[in-house]
């Protein structure tokens, strides 16, 4: 697994809960180590303990702490340019969408070594759309929930969401459904970001 994945899940907790709990799931994994460092490479077993200690630790299953990854992301300040790759997307939300389909292979551009999941989007009809996410590990549309959802409040769309589980292929399918493209007025963005600009 690529370590800005390990780093992400690091961040979230620490940036979340304290560093005092991020301290005490280093210690239940067993990781031997404090941080992850973002260019490096781990086995995806290290991942898959920290998660398993995660959810020991909050008592929480690991898709809902997946899908809170997914929208501290988007949504923290401390990693405001994922919001901002993402808003480049297009500029509504269902442009924002049809954007993930080329998602994979602009983050390889930037980072050749990074795994992001393969994404498919097509609509299905009436403001539906079908996003296939394949990933070598499971759960990674779990994440991608809490991306979606908190990216719908970006642009001020009222969305429902809905994991339907795995094809036979492994892949995972969301389904969503926008409701209405302008419920609110969302969060201000700019193409340019200036010296002092919270957007």
């Amino acid at each position: 697994m690529h370590g800005m994945i390990n780093r992400a899940i690091q961040c979230f907790l620490r940036d979340t809960y304290g560093a005092q709990t991020w301290s005490d799931i280093v210690d239940e994994a067993g990781l031997g180590l404090d941080n992850f460092e973002a260019m490096l490479g781990y086995p995806d077993t290290v991942t898959l303990d920290v998660l398993a200690a995660t959810a020991r630790h909050f008592r929480k299953p690991v898709e809902s702490l997946l899908e809170d990854l997914g929208t501290y992301l988007v949504s923290h300040p401390n990693v405001e340019a994922i919001r901002r790759l993402l808003r480049f997307g297009g500029e509504s939300f269902a442009e924002f969408l049809f954007s993930l389909n080329e998602l994979q292979g602009r983050a390889r551009l930037a980072l050749p070594d990074l795994e992001l999941p393969r994404m498919t989007v097509k609509p299905d009809g009436d403001g539906v759309f079908e996003l296939t996410c394949s990933h070598a590990m499971p759960g990674f549309g779990y994440a991608m929930l809490g991306v979606l959802r908190a990216m719908a409040d970006d642009y001020g769309a009222l969305v429902f969401l809905e994991h339907q589980g795995w094809k036979d292929s492994g892949d995972e399918v969301i389904k969503v459904h926008l409701l209405e493209a302008a419920f609110s007025e969302g969060r201000a963005f700019n193409l340019v970001e200036t010296e002092g600009a919270t957007a």
